[in-house]
Order: structure tokens, then C-alpha cells, then sequence
């Protein structure tokens, strides 16, 4: 039977055992970037989204990008030589992640024992500091350093692949 999922509370454990420096802000549940937007106010740093993923062979991705990114998700799947795109449904998300619509977060990938998913992250993402994702629960925000950022996910057994999801956008706008 797999174990439980990880609380808010463990996962900032988890980055205190790992000597990753994090602050988190409470807020009302924000299900969208743009209630996000509404309710930060003046948070720093890079506010990002997470999309969870499956391609239609079943592979499962982890897409995390600044919240301003277009992700197009036929020039993706075509840039990462992966079979179409679909969202992954909220039973799937919590069976392999452990989080719920509107948590989806790089930090879920303490959840996925298994490591059944590829974590895809933007480039253009690791340039800002800090970095804001949810921890676990759309209740809160937790802001991280890149490079911890990129640690964290190392120390979870992944290795991330990086691209410029930004180039999507400007590759289409050229075209």
C-alpha cells in the first residue's frame, strides 16, 4: 500500500534536513494563476505554475515554468521527442504526486516514490530569485533559491530536463 502523501510540515522538514533556506507566506486557496496574481501583492521573486502531464503513451512529465510562460503543448511534446499531451486528471495527479488541482508544485515530486514522472523545468525559470511554488497545499506559497531548488529535486532522485519554454512562444510569434 503506498504511504500516505507528505504534509506542508514534513516536506519543510525535509528542506531543513537538507540545509535549503525557504520562507512561506499564507494566503487565502488560489486555484489559478491569476487569483495568484490577485492575492500576492507584493511577493518577490519568480512566480511559477506546474503542470502536470501525460503523453498518450502513458508517460507521465512534470512541466514548471514562470507563470507568465505560454506552454504549447503540441511544440513541447514535439521539442522533448514525446507522444501527445493531455493534462493528467486530479486522481492520477494524487496517486502519483500526492497533491490536488491547484497544488500542483515541484515540491510533489517528494511524493512520486516511484519515480514515475520526468520533470521538465524553463530555463528562463532558474534566473529568478527567489523562486515561488506552493508546498504541497494552495494555501501557501514557499519561496526557494534556484540553486536549492534544483538540489531538492536531486535529492528527490531526479534529474530535470531544462529547456527554454519561453523560445515556444517567440518561435510561433516568428512564424
Amino acid at each position: 500500500m503506498r504511504p500516505l502523501p507528505f504534509t506542508p510540515d514534513q516536506l519543510f522538514a525535509r528542506l531543513d534536513a537538507l540545509d535549503i533556506a525557504h520562507k512561506t507566506y499564507n494566503h487565502p486557496p488560489v486555484f489559478t494563476v491569476a487569483e495568484a496574481v490577485r492575492l500576492r501583492g507584493q511577493l518577490p521573486g519568480g512566480h511559477c505554475k506546474s503542470l502536470f502531464l501525460k503523453d498518450k503513451k502513458g508517460g507521465l512529465w512534470l512541466v514548471v515554468a514562470l507563470e507568465e510562460c505560454r506552454v504549447d503543448l503540441k511544440r513541447l511534446a514535439d521539442r522533448l521527442a514525446a507522444p501527445r499531451f493531455s493534462f493528467g486528471n486530479a486522481e492520477l495527479l494524487f496517486q502519483v504526486l500526492g497533491v490536488r488541482p491547484g497544488s500542483v508544485t515541484p515540491f510533489a515530486l517528494i511524493n512520486d516514490s516511484e519515480r514515475r514522472v520526468t520533470v521538465v523545468l524553463d530555463r528562463a525559470m532558474l534566473g529568478r530569485d527567489p523562486l515561488n511554488y506552493h508546498p504541497l497545499e494552495n494555501d501557501r506559497t514557499t519561496a526557494i533559491a534556484p540553486a536549492d531548488l534544483l538540489r531538492f529535486i536531486a535529492a528527490c532522485g531526479y534529474t530535470p530536463r531544462l529547456l527554454d519554454l519561453g523560445a515556444d512562444a517567440e518561435d510561433a510569434a516568428a512564424h
